[in-house]
Parts: C-alpha cells; sequence; structure tokens
C-alpha cells in the first residue's frame, strides 16, 4: 500500500473515532461473511459500529485522541466496536451478547478513560460498571444524602417544638372562651 493510501485510510479512521470514549476489539479472525453481517446489524441496533482495521494505521490515528493507550489489546486481526455517547458498559454487553451467539468469538478487551480491560474476564468486568446517568445518578445521590439528613435534623425538633406550641396555644384560647367555661346551675 502507497503512504498516500495508508495517509488516507488513517484520516478515515481517525475522524471515524473522533469523540469516542469508549472501544472494545475483538478478533475478526474466523467470522463468515454471514456471521459478520448478523454481528453488524445487532450491534448497529444498539447504536454500535464495528471496524476491521490495520493496527498501525489505527495506533497513528488515535495517538492524540481519548483512545491513546487501547493498542495494547492490538495483536493481528483486530475490530473495533465503537460507538458515539456510548458507554464501556453498553460496548461490553454487546460483546458479551455476541460470544454467547458464536462461541468462537474471541474478544480480546476493552478500553475505557485509560484503562483497560484484557480479555473475556476484563469484558465482563466492564459490563458491570454502571452506565453513564446511572453514574450521574449514583454521585448526586451521595451529595443529596447528607443534606437530606442535616435538614431531618433541623426540621425534627423544630417541628416537636412548633406542635407543643400549638397544643399550648389551644389549650390557653380554649380555657379563656365562654364556651369551654363549664356551666354552673
Amino acid at each position: 500500500m502507497s503512504k498516500k493510501i495508508k495517509s488516507l485510510i488513517e484520516k478515515e479512521i481517525a475522524t471515524r473515532l473522533d469523540g469516542i470514549e469508549a472501544v472494545g476489539v475483538l478478533n475478526p479472525r474466523g467470522i463468515n461473511a454471514i456471521a459478520n453481517n448478523q454481528i453488524r446489524r445487532r450491534l448497529r441496533d444498539k447504536k454500535l459500529r464495528m471496524t476491521v482495521v490495520k493496527n498501525t494505521l489505527v495506533t497513528r490515528a488515535t495517538g492524540t485522541s481519548k483512545l491513546k493507550g487501547f493498542e495494547k489489546l492490538l495483536d493481528g486481526p483486530s475490530a473495533l466496536v465503537y460507538g458515539k455517547g456510548v458507554g464501556i458498559s453498553v460496548i461490553a454487553r454487546a460483546l458479551l451478547d455476541e460470544k454467547k451467539r458464536l462461541e468462537t468469538l474471541e474478544l480480546r478487551g476493552a478500553f475505557f478513560d485509560g484503562e483497560l480491560y484484557v480479555g473475556d474476564k476484563g469484558v465482563t468486568a466492564a459490563s458491570k460498571l454502571p452506565t453513564r446517568e446511572k453514574a450521574i445518578g449514583l454521585i448526586i445521590a451521595a451529595l443529596l444524602g447528607p443534606g437530606k439528613k442535616l435538614a431531618g435534623a433541623l426540621k425534627g425538633p423544630g417541628g416537636k417544638l412548633g406542635a407543643i406550641l400549638k397544643t399550648i396555644e389551644e389549650k390557653a384560647t380554649g380555657a379563656a372562651s365562654p364556651e369551654a367555661a363549664p356551666a354552673s346551675a
């Protein structure tokens, strides 16, 4: 392949992976054309793409992106599974689903935020990570938890004091009113 063609392919890979934060890597060897199309279709339904890449070109294309460091997963024929705005857990679950359908599928691992999840065990661990929305919810709950306890601690004694004052007021106004006075015969 000429340098000009390699440069064009490298630019194409860089534009496809622009803005991608998580990627799964699998070995496409041994997958026939029909199975390949079925895998791609199921991944597309989950808003994911699969691209077979040349290792040296993808390494150069991602040299300055957020995916820098995932090249350790590239060994021999490689296919990348990725999606825009899709978290690592979604990619890992999709790869595990495909592994269940096609036992011979070799999962090399997943990469997210500078961390490698190597092999089947790594992909399984990555699939158990919370989604982005769930992680944000957990953080917000952790931040709001102490505030709720503080508000309850401040509101509780004040509410009791208010109830006592209201009871005293009701007794005081009830004794002073003429209707509440006992009738003397």
